[in-house]
């Protein structure tokens, strides 16, 4: 299973994280940086399985709940194929 990694220390904004999923599932230029077509990606695109661990991440930060959510959301619809994971 292929593990990607996202340290949340240096990612402050969802642009931030935005630019590094796409550095790490190496997405095009047409991304749309945007909740709607990160699920699209997660759910079609991306190769499976993978794992996605968000280190230093605090999931009641207001910036990221809805990232948490919808990462949270594709685990359980993808059954097995992603495995989501947080680390404080």
């Amino acid at each position: 299973m292929r593990k990607v990694i996202f340290d949340f220390s240096n990612i402050h904004s969802m642009s931030d994280f935005y630019l590094q999923f796409v550095d790490s599932f190496l997405l095009p230029d047409w991304f749309g940086n945007n909740l709607d077509a990160l699920w699209d990606v997660l759910t079609v695109q991306i190769n499976f399985p993978v794992e996605i661990v968000f280190l230093h991440f605090d999931r009641y930060s207001l910036d990221f709940r809805s990232l948490f959510t919808l990462l949270k959301d594709a685990e359980e619809d993808l059954d097995g194929q992603l495995t989501f994971l947080t680390s404080p």
